[in-house]
């Protein structure tokens, strides 16, 4: 692994992100340092700018994790240094202690490193009186709390669009695959053309993983947020498609491997290829349809200039192929049914 990529992420946190971070913590010591006199409220900036997450869920989820892990920490710390008073013993003592307790609450991982992290802090910043504890606790509340309210006041993220990016990305490359594979079958094809092809329609799974992550963070990010209303039906459209593009993006691999698998130059000659190959441009038509949410139910009467309105027939019926060709025939009409069948089901 690249020191690089130890270091540094794939795109830049949004402007937005960054400035409400910089807002929360400012704010957290400002506020933190007004209510509660003494050292300064290193807690409370932690705690805000912790909280500050992309989401609100998440960001509740942090301020919660950051405010329970500072109380247990702190409480441990305390009783600890007044149990046996400042010294470094104490101080590493006190790490494999709020480590342990952490550990027998089956508390999360960030949980775990900020109630040992409190601990730490609270006894060696050399304070370890019940005043100071309650004061740090409730430095932490406070950070975490304008924190969370900076994250609902400043435009709370909404990640729907990164949604529509992935789950049409994934959809334009089904109709491709499709059409791809239209052409492949009309043509001879040379050794290297059927790897590419095949290795270019897998592609389309790690599209789908993708597609699945950015919906299920586009959720996430709708959780608790006062905009999550005019988003929820959008996600829920994009969730619908995507359910009906998983199981073509299995089926057209399995069609793009059925002809890698036994293809012959032979196989444009076949007299149901030319049927089979229209069958696919249609449904890559109808795929995008359904991408811009057009009904694509099958229709009799197809145009197949039309733009507009669904393409795919119904279920392609051939005679018998010819012996050579059967089993490769035979795949593609079944895969080309399921998706028949899926298309179908799209409103």
């Amino acid at each position: 692994m690249r020191v690089s990529s130890a270091i540094r992420a794939p795109h830049r946190a949004p402007v937005l992100q960054v400035a409400k971070s910089a807002v929360a913590t400012v704010s957290a010591w400002l506020i933190a340092d007004w209510i509660v006199q003494g050292p300064p409220p290193v807690f409370a900036a932690i705690a805000a700018l912790l909280v500050v997450q992309p989401s609100l869920n998440q960001s509740f989820s942090k301020a919660i994790e950051r405010s329970v892990g500072v109380i247990v920490g702190v409480v441990i710390a305390s009783a600890l240094g007044i149990a046996f008073g400042e010294y470094t013993w104490v101080i590493l003592v006190s790490i494999v202690v709020a480590l342990i307790v952490a550990w027998l609450a089956r508390a999360t991982s960030g949980t775990a490193n900020q109630v040992a992290i409190s601990a730490l802090l609270v006894l060696s910043l050399g304070a370890a009186t019940p005043g100071y504890a309650l004061d740090r606790v409730l430095e932490t509340i406070i950070g975490a709390a304008i924190g969370f309210i900076i994250n609902v006041i400043l435009v709370p993220p909404v990640a729907v669009t990164p949604a529509h990016r992935a789950v049409d990305a994934l959809g334009e490359e089904v109709a491709a695959s499709l059409e791809r594979l239209a052409s492949a079958l009309e043509h001879p094809r040379s050794r290297a053309d059927l790897e590419e092809l095949l290795l270019t329609a897998r592609l389309m799974r790690p599209m789908r993983d993708a597609a699945e992550n950015a919906i299920a963070a586009g959720r996430e990010s709708l959780t608790l947020n006062p905009r999550a209303r005019r988003h929820r039906e959008e996600l829920a459209s994009l969730g619908s498609v995507l359910d009906r593009l998983g199981p073509m993006v299995t089926q057209v691999i399995g069609m793009t491997r059925a002809f890698y698998d036994h293809y012959d130059p032979t196989i444009a000659d076949e007299p149901t290829v030319r049927a089979i190959a229209d069958q696919l441009r249609r449904a890559a038509h109808d795929v995008r349809l359904d991408l811009r949410g057009v009904d694509t139910a099958p229709t009799e009467t197809i145009d197949t200039g039309d733009a507009t309105g669904p393409a795919l027939t119904a279920p392609l019926a051939i005679p018998t192929p010819s012996p050579d060709h059967w089993i490769l025939i035979g795949s593609l009409l079944e895969d080309l049914q399921r998706i028949h069948a899926t298309l179908s089901r799209a409103v």
